[in-house]
């Protein structure tokens, strides 16, 4: 079958970014933050997903710190390079490390780091402890896209049910 494209993703793209989405959402039935992640080999096949654990009290517990600790030890480099990772929200600045310092390819992300800060803003919510900075101004080598503008809304409302 072609890979289809849809809003800038192909089908398969946003098949994977609709599974990190319902993993943001079972991470908000868990009274965690809204956020999710797949891995997929070269070929996509899924090879790990995870949510957001933060609530346990450990903030470091996001997705996509799990996907890159889990490809450190069960991936070759080759593989590792070759990798893609799917994500609701853009990486964090401790995430976007992680993943460069492990050497995972690409990232497609639903939703943006200015997204977020903006939702969050309008919600009046906190202000992060790290800085909000893009994937592209920690690990610039490692190629991305996103956000995807058919994901927005969904994701929005659930990092607004988590402010409530």
């Amino acid at each position: 079958m072609p890979d289809i494209k849809f809003d800038d993703v192909s089908y398969h793209e946003s098949l994977m970014l609709s599974r990190c989405v319902e993993l943001a959402r079972e991470a908000l039935e868990y009274g965690d933050e809204p956020f999710g992640s797949v891995l997929t080999d070269a070929e996509g096949a899924v090879l790990f997903e995870d949510r957001n654990r933060i609530s346990g009290g450990d903030r470091t517990r996001h997705p996509e710190f799990e996907i890159a600790r889990w490809a450190a030890a069960n991936l070759t480099p080759e593989q590792r390079a070759t990798a893609v990772v799917y994500t609701s929200g853009e990486h964090c600045a401790m995430c976007s490390a992680a993943h460069a310092w492990v050497g995972l390819g690409r990232i497609v992300f639903a939703t943006s780091t200015a997204q977020l800060g903006e939702w969050r803003a309008a919600l009046g919510a906190a202000p992060s402890p790290v800085a909000a900075l893009p994937i592209s101004a920690v690990a610039p080598s490692v190629p991305t896209t996103g956000p995807v503008a058919a994901f927005a809304d969904a994701v929005r409302a659930l990092h607004e049910a988590y402010a409530r």
